[in-house]
């Protein structure tokens, strides 16, 4: 791939062209890029107190018993917000959405376990497991780059 880069102080926006005789795999990878926003740091809060969570420091964000939850390796914090919510914030960087009450950071699991039939196993890099249910199974593997059966 060539890479072309023209600074011109008189340009109001920077824009970026991409010219190719198709598209690609490799392009729609770099259009999905250069499409993401920075990832915001979300406030959590555990023990009454508040802290700003890196996104990169989450595994994954939950709901559960009317509350929505964000878990890293240091614990479980409260997210004072609604899943849907919670998932906005985190668009365009590393997590995926596996059912209708979990997002994950695809970034943080250690491995994919397509075995079950229907489902997928998530595990983490800190051992944990979790499940993909089957509805957001296909558009994982999508998201993965995972074709067929997967077996």
């Amino acid at each position: 791939m060539k890479v072309d880069v023209r600074i011109d102080p008189a340009c109001a926006e920077t824009t970026v062209t991409v010219t190719a005789p198709r598209m690609t795999d490799e392009i729609e990878a770099l259009l999905r890029l250069l499409a993401q926003k920075p990832e915001a740091k979300l406030p959590g809060f555990r023990n009454g107190e508040a802290e700003r969570l890196d996104p990169a420091d989450i595994l994954r964000v939950y709901a559960g018993g009317g509350k929505v939850y964000a878990v890293t390796e240091r614990g479980e914090f409260e997210l004072r917000m609604r899943l849907y919510e919670a998932e906005r914030r985190l668009e365009g960087g590393s997590f995926a959405r596996i059912s209708n009450a979990e997002i994950v950071n695809l970034d943080r699991v250690q491995a994919f376990d397509l075995r079950l039939s229907g489902t997928i196993l998530v595990r983490f890099c800190d051992g944990t497991v979790t499940y993909a249910s089957r509805r957001y199974v296909a558009a994982l593997k999508k998201i993965l780059g995972i074709r067929g059966k997967g077996k």
